[in-house]
């Protein structure tokens, strides 16, 4: 049966009966904020190539996560810019490093009201820039995992209420479950990036973070992007080393990823609109070339629609002002 019986049009008439029929709504509690910490005191640097984000300082972090709290954000993702790195990467492993203090304080100020979640990766803290340790020009994936699991271990005993690892190694997610089931961490859920593709989309997060290779490129551990049956593969591996939550990054192009897991293993589902999918919509709205709201908020919500349960992403707090806002 078709037209003139069945009128598509009929449920598109007003805004009231569009927001009947609208199958998918974004809350704050979609979301988790990506903050980056420095050393420091008072420190709120700027991040050129991403307007609106800022490095900074415990103390500021502590005033940023006030802030979001306020707008219904439930989750914070802390990267860390260490005083000093190495050739390893085991620095951040500290139990006094700055992810380990700005731990500390946002959870001695809000407890079990805010999550913490920690990136855990060696690029931030090696020299090289690498997500690993380098052994004759290549990365040896065996000792880089134990540093990793190192690293979650002490971010758990930091505080930490999830830990998430990105580097993209083989076998890191079981060697993190290990190590935390060892010292009494068997609650402490893992959230994998799963499946990160060698993007091209990374560019202002390597700028904010410090931690751009200084040779070579990512892609002997970073996937491919023209492949997808493997995406499937590495979380189905991921999943059985323990992983309890699956994130895809970037999400915009791989929404068709996103989808595919969710569909075949109905887990939980986290995608990252990284630091390029920002910066763009940023760049494009100086210019006045789109209507920068209305496509932030259509962004996202192509992203749960895919079948994103969290979505990680420097939009967040915008979002969530628009939604109290109740403009979108």
């Amino acid at each position: 049966m078709g037209y003139p019986q069945v009128q598509m049009r009929r449920l598109r008439s007003s805004e009231l009966i569009r927001s009947m029929v609208q199958e998918t709504r974004l809350s704050p509690a979609d979301f988790v904020m990506p903050l980056f910490i420095c050393p420091g005191i008072g420190v709120k640097a700027p991040i050129g190539s991403m307007p609106g984000v800022y490095r900074m300082s415990v103390d500021n972090i502590l005033s940023e996560c006030r802030r979001i709290r306020n707008l219904g954000i439930q989750a914070v993702l802390l990267f860390g810019i260490p005083e000093h790195k190495d050739e390893t990467g085991e620095v951040g492993a500290d139990k006094n490093g700055i992810v380990q203090q700005a731990i500390g304080a946002i959870k001695s100020e809000f407890d079990d009201d805010l999550m913490v979640i920690t990136d855990v990766c060696n690029c931030e803290y090696t020299t090289h820039g690498h997500c690993g340790v380098v052994v004759n020009g290549k990365i040896d994936n065996q000792l880089t995992i134990e540093i990793l699991a190192k690293q979650a271990l002490s971010h758990v005993i930091a505080g930490a209420d999830i830990v998430a690892p990105s580097d993209m190694m083989d076998g890191r997610v079981g060697a993190i479950r290990k190590a935390l089931d060892s010292q009494g961490f068997s609650d402490t859920p893992i959230m994998s990036y799963a499946v990160k593709y060698a993007s091209a989309f990374y560019g202002p997060f390597r700028d904010a973070a410090d931690c751009a290779p200084k040779f070579g490129d990512r892609k002997t551990y970073q996937m491919n992007p023209a492949n997808a049956s493997e995406a499937l593969r590495e979380v189905e591996l991921d999943l059985q080393e323990g992983a309890d939550i699956i994130m895809v990054k970037p999400a915009l192009c791989y929404l068709d990823i996103i989808h595919s897991i969710k569909s075949k293993y109905n887990v939980p589902v986290a995608a990252y609109n990284v630091s390029g999918e920002y910066s763009m919509v940023k760049a494009a709205a100086r210019n006045n070339w789109i209507d920068e709201n209305r496509v932030v908020m259509e962004i996202l919500t192509s992203i749960k629609r895919a079948g994103a349960g969290l979505i990680i992403s420097y939009h967040a707090d915008q979002a969530c002002e628009l939604l109290q806002e109740e403009k979108f």
